[in-house]
């Protein structure tokens, strides 16, 4: 018996209507097949990549840059929102200072840059420093991997001007207007505020629409440290046979980028949830991934992945369920009336 049918076994085997379970069973397939065996434990980790922003120089948001640092400093600490999800779910974390524009220690060093440059004004980072984010995404990864046996990950993020960032990535990756994909991300609140956001968008991917000829220029160009590290651990965790959960739109982003770069990605990207972002849906898509694949729509912005802490929580469940649940073969039925009577 194939791997294939084996988790269809596993799946319909319980004692459950078939496919009662809905998409939670399709998932729970998906990651299955991405391990390419049946683990009787599920042994997550969570990873949130923590970099500054040089484009909020522009006004694109309306918290001051001093929030990335503080924020990390409260998720290393176990006080901040994903914190506090991912202990209550018993899952462990690691806060990756990849960026932050500040000297002081906020989780786990491995900054590029003190954050990147303002892409209105220049590439958002030199190749040198491209370069290493990319490695630090594959490195942390790897390493978890091999040091504590995790078989299935979960991206979060943590940086002020993300949303700019990662619309620039995703108008400058499909031509799309920033008019479809641009939204209020964190903290604005008028249509004024929306419009210069768009713009800045507009006229930053303009800016380096030459120098941008395949995906990596793109996230060097006009992208944060942040999406590319998350970009290169999500092609670590394929190229491992790990699968990932996705959480929001700069995650789905930095998966759509993975995607273009190898389209095997595919059978290891999990969603979560659907994040309010009007581009998320578009960046799920450009992944293979359809809307009505996505479970959670609890209209959340808060990124730093607190929907895929969800997920991994449910993916867990499912897991454990299927593995220690009644099955049907353990039931002994009597046979119905109408069969008695026609054997007499």
């Amino acid at each position: 018996m194939d791997l294939e049918a084996r988790v269809d076994e596993l799946l319909n085997g319980a004692a459950k209507p078939p496919q009662s379970l809905g998409k939670l069973e399709k998932h729970l397939k998906k990651v299955i097949l991405a391990w390419g065996e049946i683990h009787s434990e599920m042994k997550p980790h969570h990873i949130i990549f923590a970099a500054d922003n040089g484009i909020i120089e522009e006004g694109v948001v309306n918290y001051p840059g001093e929030i990335t640092y503080l924020q990390a400093k409260n998720m290393a600490d176990g006080k901040a929102t994903i914190s506090c999800f991912c202990q209550c779910n018993q899952i462990p974390y690691s806060v990756i200072d990849i960026g932050i524009n500040n000297a002081q220690e906020a989780g786990i060093h491995h900054k590029v840059a003190f954050g990147t440059k303002n892409f209105m004004k220049e590439e958002a980072m030199t190749q040198e420093e491209f370069d290493r984010a990319w490695a630090v995404g594959k490195e942390v990864v790897a390493d978890l991997v091999q040091r504590e046996g995790v078989n299935i990950f979960s991206f979060g993020e943590m940086g002020i001007g993300n949303t700019t960032t990662s619309s620039a990535v995703l108008h400058a990756l499909t031509g799309m207007p920033p008019e479809f994909i641009v939204g209020y991300g964190a903290g604005l609140s008028s249509n004024e505020f929306l419009k210069h956001k768009r713009n800045i968008v507009a006229k930053g991917v303009e800016c380096h629409k030459n120098k941008m000829q395949k995906v990596e220029d793109i996230l060097r160009c006009v992208g944060g440290f942040d999406i590319v590290g998350i970009c290169s651990g999500m092609l670590q965790c394929a190229k491992l046979g790990v699968p990932f959960v996705i959480d929001g739109f700069i995650t789905a982003v930095a998966y759509a980028c993975a995607f273009r770069i190898d389209n095997t990605i595919e059978k290891y990207g999990i969603p979560s949830h659907m994040s309010k972002e009007p581009g998320m849906a578009y960046s799920l898509l450009l992944g293979n991934i359809p809307a009505d694949d996505v479970i959670i729509h609890a209209n959340m912005a808060l990124g730093e992945g607190t929907g895929a802490i969800l997920m991994v929580s449910m993916l867990k469940t499912m897991s454990y369920t299927m593995q220690n649940m009644a099955r049907l073969s353990d039931f002994v039925l009597s046979e119905p009336a109408s069969a008695q009577t026609a054997a007499v």
